[in-house]
């Protein structure tokens, strides 16, 4: 059975053991608090337990956990079971970044990590994800294994467990960052020294950390959202326009005395970026301006998601270098970032890293590297000038309700009903790496592909203009709509 609007690897049901309702899906297990529970938060333990004893590991873990009201608990029993299985165990001194707990596992040579967190999800909820031990999400087969291993806690006597101890994981996250964004940037540090940046924490973890990273390059930081709130304000800590309408208003204001703006998520591992021209900038052009500026200085591909803007293939060309296309899912991102030693990689939904850093999305890094590359040249006039060496981009996605169980079969159906034009322009080629990517012949694409995370279908398109993204989205409605 799998969890909530969660396709992912199904559980089956044993006699004994309460594992029916823990499903791992795109992201590591995510549910509801009736359902996410102690018992079977333990049971995720024993099973990350028991896969790192397989695998040979007796390195220490650390266990991390966002601001929500019951994850430092959650995270204690983690540590608990895993201490019990004789592991030692590192947990942090407060609520932290994702990232923060992906570096540490690298810097200090850990075997892995539980980080407990429900990401942007709303408040109700709560997750918990395997860190594997070169700090990039977990891929299939490591989370198969830890599936396979559900199993009650059984813990060795107590004179053979591990020992807990709460460490500060954030400053030796901060110093690598300061010094990967720097060397990639000019090999000179960050110096943010007159620029100013509004923060929005949105209630999560990156409040005291991102704000701090910032000023410790010489940004002036005005907070917003920068105290710890368990229901997030009653919304969900996602960083998107509908969310962020209060920096926007502060960095866009005529009269604002913020340069521009910056928020992460519940657990900081994406980042959305606030102009004053733009507003929230689109992740796509977001994605394009940091690769330009990096380009600047270093070389090497880039490695996009299939949903994400070709503006960054236009850029690449126009410096003879590759892009790598991947599923969405920043796991096949750090998987092609290893393979390609890329200098940048991400997704249209917020999530980035660079080269020289662990392959983990980072939204606390990305924040010293969006202050940077704005202290350099303002996005709004970079993205101008990219859009003008490069050619206009617009980009757009509707969601469509298809549940769960009828998504291969509504893909399946789709594959006989490809059409040979779309709003007007031939199909050239069908890429099928995630979903059916149709790749018209002026240049335009339109994607249909399943959520990971939840009971719908993702349509996007991108065009050179608006208008041509809304017809094309609306025509793939047309298309798809009839097949669910």
């Amino acid at each position: 059975m799998t969890g909530k609007g969660t396709p992912g690897i199904i559980v089956p049901a044993a006699d004994v053991v309460d594992v029916d309702q823990i499903a791992f899906g795109t992201d590591g297990w995510r549910a509801t608090l009736d359902t996410f529970t102690d018992d079977r938060v333990r049971i995720v333990g024993q099973a990350v337990a028991d896969h790192l004893a397989a695998a040979g590991h007796d390195e220490p873990v650390a266990v991390g956990y966002d601001a929500r009201e019951t994850s430092e608990g959650f995270a204690e029993s983690l540590a608990e079971v895993l201490a019990g299985n004789g592991f030692d165990v590192l947990l942090p001194e407060r609520d932290t970044p994702t990232p923060v707990i992906a570096y540490a596992i690298v810097d200090r040579g850990l075997a892995g990590a539980c980080m407990v967190t429900a990401s942007h999800n709303p408040p109700e909820y709560n997750g918990v994800k395997f860190i594997p031990h070169d700090g990039a999400p977990a891929l299939p087969a490591v989370t198969e294994d830890v599936v396979a291993r559900l199993a009650e806690p059984d813990l060795l006597p107590e004179a053979e467990h591990g020992e807990v101890s709460r460490v500060d994981l954030v400053s030796d996250h901060a110093d690598a960052a300061r010094e990967v964004v720097g060397a990639a940037t000019g090999g000179n540090g960050v110096d943010l020294d007159g620029l100013t940046v509004a923060y929005d924490a949105m209630h999560g973890s990156g409040r005291g950390v991102t704000d701090a990273l910032l000023e410790s390059a010489g940004a002036e930081v005005v907070r917003l959202r920068c105290d710890r709130d368990v229901t997030f304000g009653g919304d969900s800590p996602e960083p998107s326009a509908a969310h962020l309408q209060e920096l926007a208003d502060r960095v866009t204001d005529p009269d604002s005395d913020v340069d521009m703006g910056i928020a992460n998520d519940g657990d900081a591992d994406r980042i959305a970026v606030v102009t004053p021209e733009r507003g929230v900038l689109d992740a796509n052009l977001f994605y394009a301006a940091c690769y330009d500026r990096l380009l600047e200085n270093d070389s090497g591909p880039a490695v996009r998601t299939v949903s994400t803007t070709f503006l960054v293939d236009r850029i690449a060309e126009a410096h003879g270098e590759e892009v790598y296309e991947t599923p969405v899912g920043f796991k096949w991102v750090a998987e092609a970032m290893g393979e390609h030693d890329a200098l940048f990689g991400g997704e249209e939904s917020g999530g980035f890293t660079l080269r020289g850093h662990v392959r983990e999305k980072d939204g606390v890094l990305m924040a010293l590297l969006a202050a940077g590359t704005h202290a350099a040249e303002p996005f709004d006039n970079r993205v101008d000038r990219l859009l003008d060496e490069h050619g206009a981009i617009a980009s757009g996605k509707v969601s469509l309700d298809c549940p769960d169980d009828r998504k291969v079969g509504v893909l399946a159906d789709l594959e006989d009903h490809i059409p040979e034009s779309v709003a007007g322009h031939g199909v050239a080629k069908v890429v099928t790496l995630d979903g059916f990517k149709l790749l018209l012949e002026n240049g335009s694409w339109l994607l249909v592909r399943p959520s990971g995370t939840e009971p719908k279908l993702r349509v996007y398109a991108e065009a050179d203009s608006d208008a041509a993204v809304d017809n094309l989205l609306a025509e793939g409605r047309e298309i798809v709509e009839p097949l669910i």
